[in-house]
């Protein structure tokens, strides 16, 4: 299934992620591509906000992981973009995709043989006059997600 919805400013991206993060379970993996820019940590921050994460939501682009614990899972952002050319043998994802908690995955590509089989692709691109607006295109691989991207979607409509 694929699903595109279009935003128009940071306060619906967090809006829509955020929706998003009131239905996701422990194990859910969700990639976010998108150019630098795009929006990808802005859509983790509101995922966060449906997780009940408090904590400020940082991009992980030097430390690569960033764990948040209080909420109502776990959430494992990472940004796996500087593992292209070092690898991700050492780095134990296995442990977070299949632990207790939600993972977010950027520039998930540069891991394509360390991903779980079924997952929720979010791909952002920049639209809009000056480029301001953003437009997601959703795409689930696997029936877990195919469910909860036709909840998601159900949420976007009402």
């Amino acid at each position: 299934m694929i699903y595109t919805i279009e935003t128009n400013n940071e306060n619906e991206t967090l809006a829509l992620a955020q929706k998003l993060g009131e239905l996701v379970q422990a194990r859910d993996v969700i990639l976010l591509e998108g150019d630098l820019g795009a929006g990808k940590t802005t859509f983790t921050k509101g995922l966060a906000l449906g997780l009940g994460i408090e904590q400020v939501v940082k991009s992980p682009t030097y430390t690569i992981i960033r764990e948040y614990t209080k909420g109502r899972l776990p959430l494992y952002h990472m940004d796996v973009y500087r593992l292209e050319e070092a690898g991700s043998d050492e780095m134990g994802l296995e442990e977070y995709f299949y632990g207790d908690g939600v993972s977010v995955v950027e520039w998930s590509k540069f891991i394509a043989d360390e991903l779980p089989p079924h997952y929720l692709l979010v791909q952002i691109d920049k639209t809009g006059y000056y480029l301001q607006n953003r437009l997601f295109t959703i795409e689930s691989f696997g029936d877990r997600y195919e469910k909860l991207l036709e909840g998601w979607k159900t949420t976007n409509e009402n």
